[in-house]
């Protein structure tokens, strides 16, 4: 168990390094981009994000018609987003939200 509990604080910390890490180049690489390579950044419009959400939907409805574990995985995913939007409403997109206050 002490080995095993070992090997997950492990996991944990280079998953969270990687992530720093990957966060920390992004900004570079998106900046480097924009400010060297002339690129315009735009946003899908919601059209297409509404058919991209919508076709989604009904690949995970299809897969989860295949058996009982797709269709619980199918259920966990869709609680899961729901949730997590929910969580991020008033968190995550909060957060920014007041740091473009001034902006």
């Amino acid at each position: 168990d002490d080995l095993k509990a070992i090997v997950e604080v492990a996991a944990r910390a280079v998953n969270q390094d990687v992530l720093d890490e990957y966060t920390s180049r992004n900004n570079q690489a998106l900046i480097d981009l924009v400010d060297q390579h002339g690129v315009e950044l735009r946003k899908l419009p919601n059209e297409v994000l509404a058919e991209l959400e919508r076709l989604s939907a009904e690949v995970l409805d299809e897969l989860a018609a295949e058996n009982e574990l797709t269709q619980r995985i199918s259920a966990s995913i869709k609680t899961f987003k729901e949730n997590a939007m929910a969580y991020h409403a008033i968190s995550e997109e909060a957060y920014y939200d007041a740091r473009r206050v001034n902006k």
